[in-house]
């Protein structure tokens, strides 16, 4: 197999880019954003909020508000995004009375307490309906600013909500971070975008964030690379198959913590090579390995495929958060291996998984978009592998099988 593939934009860049243009005044155009179920949803509450958004294939033209939301009588729905749901909630405390949100049954299983008393410590009211610090939450507009504190410990993106709003809030906002900050290269991803629409910002590491306050987002032409995460699928093919994969749209100077996944290939007996056509993976025997993977927990159940082929023992660690994404996806990863055939558990952090010769088996999804594009990749090694639920890929890839396809 040799496959050379374009990729669509990164989901984490859209969703950030949507809502730094929609803060902006005046007309932003991103190219090559990601058109999949999340980032729609974000768009749309950004639309019921007052930005003019309008897609044309792979771009978006929006027309921002300069932070100034519309009232919102009726609730924000906001589907299974984590990602919007976090954002949003933040994004609120800019308006003028209240929003109540709200989504899927899971992501009401979401936890969003610490967020909701980060907001509340910059004069924000914003509570949990039911006060099991999951949505739907109501927020009271009329954010102040000053001093907030987070443990990092569930999500980087309570963070970089705060991040989003602090500028604009008009004392400012200072954010420390208590304990150890999961997922840290998605607040560089944020920091980045901040940036690049005129914010300026102080940190300290990932412990302290200053943002003065009374600043202004600026209209940009933004050109969005492509998605790290959905790289990642491609590029275990080309480890499980002895194949070789090139992504054209990426490099290793991307700020997206995904891209060291290659290393993490590599360790496991993969050849990587860069050139002007792209990122390049070649398969070869796979061993297993010990890693921690807090920094790229979106690839554990990618990293748990590949494992599954692999001689040895492969060990991830630094992924408890995992239990609260789309599914427990630690649980689910161990109990989708089991059924082909091979030996994993889940641990208290973690996965350890024995690798083996994996059969076909048909494969739950648990309407977790990453378990179905990571266990799908399995299928290009093992006949009998059957994705149940396939069409859950489009909360974040909604081409994946037309691309997968062309592997074959």
């Amino acid at each position: 197999m040799e496959a050379t593939l374009t990729l669509p934009g990164s989901k984490s860049y859209t969703h950030r880019a949507l809502v730094a243009a929609a803060l902006a005044q005046g007309e932003s155009i991103l190219s090559n954003a990601l058109q999949a179920e999340d980032t729609e949803l974000t768009a749309q509450a950004l639309v019921r909020l007052g930005a003019g958004i309008r897609w044309q294939e792979t771009a978006i033209w929006v027309q921002g508000t300069g932070g100034r939301w519309a009232p919102v009588t009726d609730p924000l729905h906001l589907g299974n995004s984590g990602t919007s749901m976090r954002f949003l909630t933040a994004l609120t405390a800019l308006g003028q009375g209240k929003y109540v949100l709200t989504g899927s049954d899971r992501l009401c299983q979401r936890p969003m307490g610490e967020l909701l008393e980060a907001l509340g410590q910059l004069g924000v009211s914003a509570v949990s309906e039911r006060g099991d610090g999951c949505p739907p939450v109501l927020v009271q507009g009329g954010l102040s600013g000053g001093r907030a504190r987070l443990s990092g410990a569930i999500s980087s993106q309570y963070l970089s909500a705060l991040l989003f709003i602090g500028p604009l809030a008009p004392q400012g906002a200072e954010i420390e971070i208590t304990g150890e900050l999961v997922s840290r290269p998605y607040v560089d991803l944020t920091l980045e975008v901040l940036r690049d629409f005129g914010i300026s910002y102080y940190r300290e590491g990932y412990r302290y964030f200053q943002l003065p306050g009374g600043q202004r987002y600026l209209p940009q032409d933004y050109e969005i690379e492509a998605d790290a995460s959905n790289a990642s699928y491609f590029w275990a093919a080309a480890a499980l198959t002895g194949g070789r994969v090139t992504i054209t749209n990426l490099s290793l100077d991307s700020c997206q913590g995904d891209v060291d996944f290659l290393a993490v290939l590599a360790r496991m007996g993969c050849h990587l090579s860069t050139s002007p056509a792209g990122l390049t993976v070649a398969g070869g025997p796979l061993r297993g390995i010990e890693v921690n993977m807090a920094n790229m927990p979106d690839l554990v159940p990618t990293l748990a495929v590949a494992a599954a082929f692999a001689q040895g023992d492969t060990v991830i660690t630094g992924v408890s958060h995992l239990r609260h994404k789309e599914s427990d996806r630690l649980a689910a990863v161990a109990a989708e291996l089991g059924k082909m055939g091979v030996k994993a558990r889940d641990t208290d952090d973690g996965l350890i998984i024995t690798g083996g010769r994996p059969q076909g088996a048909q494969i739950e999804t648990y309407q977790d978009h990453r378990l179905a594009m990571s266990f799908a990749v399995a299928g290009l090694k093992v006949p009998g592998v059957v994705i149940r639920d396939s069409d859950c890929v489009a909360k974040s890839f909604p081409d994946f099988w037309e691309y997968l396809e062309k592997l074959r």
